[in-house]
């Protein structure tokens, strides 16, 4: 699953993974595309607080996608 948020804001970009992180099986992926640049630093923070796996950080043409391996 992939959450568009290029173009948002951090904490947008947070925000809308953590209210789809739900849809992703236990042990499943997500990807949040997003821009900001305080994404590169807010989204491995979110991950560790909340306890999830911050797999990787992919660049696209514009931005990144963050991949999150959801942990329960």
């Amino acid at each position: 699953m992939i959450v568009e948020a290029v173009g948002r804001k951090c904490p947008i970009p947070i925000i809308w993974v953590a209210r789809r992180l739900h849809e992703v099986p236990i042990g499943g992926v997500i990807a949040v595309t997003a821009d900001d640049p305080a994404a590169k630093a807010d989204i491995p923070a979110w991950c560790r607080m909340k306890m999830h796996e911050f797999v990787a950080e992919v660049p696209l043409a514009r931005g990144s996608a963050f991949h999150i391996r959801r942990m329960y």
